[in-house]
């Protein structure tokens, strides 16, 4: 049996993110998944860093948006039935977490970790060696419709006050920073302090391979068979059980599956996302990630193409795929910029955690000495997995946490 000062459960960015950093701090770290490092919803996302982020995605408003949805017509959405009736709480309270005063209160809890989560990826890239991977051009994202620009107006203002960098563009000045894309929309608002990435799961690799050779240990184990074994917490792996005295759950839309029998039931929902590679058509190209506001899609320059990423599914995790929203926003994507063959033959699919709050849950665990979480990152765990990492080793080390860590306590769900 081997021992180690803690046990990280969890391969994707925010596990390993987290690990990296324990062990930076002199622990022994053993990071233990299934699959290998970065293999899941790390993977696919759509390599936006995003310093800039205010308030979390807005619920739908108005009865038409509502009825495209429920009609299954809407490109930024789409459900299972079977899951509806035990995500109607959960949808009423992001619902009420998305309007007025709890926006802001979502935005002001979020800040520091926003604030610090670009620097903390260069500081990561720079010892892992993966700074190639790194773009630090901005995003942009467009409005076809002058309401939906108009929407943005609280969170342009905020932006403002805070000192956030903004430019507003008309459609040729956005074209100028991107050639290939048509002018098929009215407004375009560039965030030039966040960055990209051109392979999110090499970069996630890459950051494993700098925690190996700093001295931990990657094992392939069922994360779910964590158990206490007198003081420490043991869990199973390939290479035999591991003890350790602390143990984190940065399982992402899986943490339920191991909480759940230790008695943590916190409100988690999953919002399911899609991704295709294409081709570009003849000399097109992009430079940075591009985010359709009215039709809810991203197009984002990859190392294997151009990525398309879908809005949200919400659908159980393993309830089999139904990536219905690629071809509903295909036809808009095209229309934008000149999309061609695409590269796989299937879509990629991956699940998001998202708490009701959209706030992640890092800290103790409730009622279990030793355990730690850090998950529930929804759209942003690869832009917060390092700086949430951070986070989570200076409280499991004694240190002075760089924030208050209260806003992302598991506690705030015990009304």
């Amino acid at each position: 049996m081997a021992r180690t000062d803690a046990i990280v459960l969890g391969a994707g960015i925010v596990g390993i993110s987290a690990a990296l950093h324990l062990v930076k701090r002199g622990l022994a770290v053993a990071l233990v998944d299934r699959r290998g490092p970065a293999e899941e919803t790390s993977y696919g996302n759509t390599g936006i860093i995003e310093g800039n982020t205010l308030f979390a995605h807005a619920f739908p408003k108005g009865f038409g948006a509502l009825l495209r949805i429920a009609l299954k017509q809407a490109p930024e959405a789409n459900y299972h039935l079977a899951a509806l009736p035990g995500l109607v709480p959960w949808l009423l309270a992001y619902r009420s977490n998305t309007r007025g005063a709890r926006a802001l209160e979502f935005a002001k809890a979020m800040r520091p970790l926003y604030a610090r989560a670009v620097a903390e990826h260069e500081t990561l890239m720079s010892e892992a060696n993966a700074t190639r991977y790194l773009r630090k051009n901005g995003w942009l994202k467009l409005y076809r419709r002058d309401e939906s620009f108009r929407g943005t107006a609280r969170e342009r203002a905020y932006a403002t006050e805070l000192g956030l960098t903004q430019r507003v563009m008309a459609p040729e000045e956005a074209r100028v920073l991107e050639p290939s894309l048509a002018p098929v929309f009215s407004h375009a608002v560039h965030w030039p302090e966040a960055a990209s990435v051109s392979n999110p799961g090499a970069v996630g690799r890459a950051y494993a391979e700098r925690f190996t050779k700093l001295g931990g240990v990657i094992l392939k184990g069922d994360a779910t068979t964590l158990h206490r074994s007198g003081q420490n917490w043991r869990v199973d792996t390939e290479e035999g059980p591991v003890d350790a005295k602390e143990a984190v759950v940065a399982l992402g839309p899986w943490a339920p599956d191991l909480l759940g029998p230790l008695g943590i039931k916190l409100p988690l929902a999953f919002k399911r996302g899609y991704h295709r590679h294409y081709r570009s058509q003849g000399n097109a190209g992009l430079t940075r990630p591009i985010v359709d506001a009215d039709y809810g899609y991203c197009l984002a320059p990859m190392e294997q193409g151009i990525r398309l990423t879908t809005g949200a599914e919400f659908a159980d995790c393993a309830a089999p795929p139904t990536p219905v929203q690629i071809d509903r926003v295909l036809p808009a994507a095209k229309a934008l910029f000149p999309l061609g063959d695409g590269i796989e033959a299937e879509p990629w699919m991956g699940s998001r955690p998202c708490f009701a709050d959209s706030r992640p849950v890092i800290g103790r665990a409730p009622g279990q000495p030793g355990l730690w979480l850090d998950y529930g990152h929804a759209h942003w765990g690869l832009t917060l997995g390092p700086v949430s990492g951070r986070l989570l080793a200076e409280m499991m080390t004694g240190a002075t946490p760089f924030c208050d860590p209260a806003p992302y306590a598991a506690e705030r769900f015990a009304n």
